[in-house]
């Protein structure tokens, strides 16, 4: 019989991990001469971004920044890079290297960790899609206690998402420096719910005693 229906409601929630890093090298050099303080600088940064694309960091995932400046008698050079990964265990390797190397002449700020708009897109879209499917599911165990089966889907609708935790703008208050690694990106861990409303047709089973 026509407008037989289900109606059911089904939630999910997910959560997703940062996609990508931040660190910030800062190094500077104070000399007598202007020279001796740009090659102090130059030969720190070479050396950084070399490493970096020996272990595979692409060169746009890698900004310089530099600053000269005459201080009373002397010359100053500062410089900051800022390097971008989306391998956290390679992350870990420039970084171990590059202290072992350069020591305390160089300044390596904690990672901070964060997502790509792309990364909360595809969260959106998943935590929908297992909304839908608990949906679906529960409506297909409400048709089986009747004896029925779960006919084609007459409405799917979103009814409420929700998001939180997790770091999309890359200018965030910094975490406090005793947070440990899987701390910090426990604490970029971005989390979305989503709730559904859906309408199913109901499939009557045939009567075994109408075929005899």
């Amino acid at each position: 019989p026509a407008g037989r229906e289900v109606h059911v409601s089904g939630s999910a929630e997910l959560s997703a991990r940062p996609d990508r890093a931040r660190v910030s090298l800062r190094l500077g050099s104070r000399k007598e001469a202007a020279g001796a303080a740009r090659s102090s600088v130059s030969r720190r940064l070479h050396y950084i971004a070399h490493s970096a694309r020996q272990r595979g960091v692409p060169e746009e995932n890698m900004t310089v920044t530099e600053d000269f400046s005459k201080v009373e008698n002397t010359y100053q050079m500062q410089a900051e890079v800022c390097i971008v990964f989306s391998d956290f265990g390679k992350m870990q390797n420039v970084c171990n290297l590059l202290i072992e190397k350069l020591g305390t002449s160089v300044t390596i700020s904690p990672p901070h960790f964060y997502h790509t708009p792309e990364a909360i897109e595809t969260l959106r879209r998943q935590v929908c899609v297992a909304a839908v499917g608990n949906t679906r599911q529960k409506a297909q165990e409400v048709c089986r206690i009747f004896g029925h089966s779960l006919g084609r889907p007459l409405l799917i609708k979103e009814e409420e998402t929700k998001e939180w935790g997790g770091h999309i703008d890359n200018y965030l208050p910094r975490c406090p420096d005793s947070l440990t690694l899987q701390e910090r990106i426990q604490s970029a861990t971005a989390y979305a719910s989503s709730r559904v409303f859906a309408v199913f047709e109901i499939k009557g089973k045939e009567n075994r005693r109408s075929k005899l």
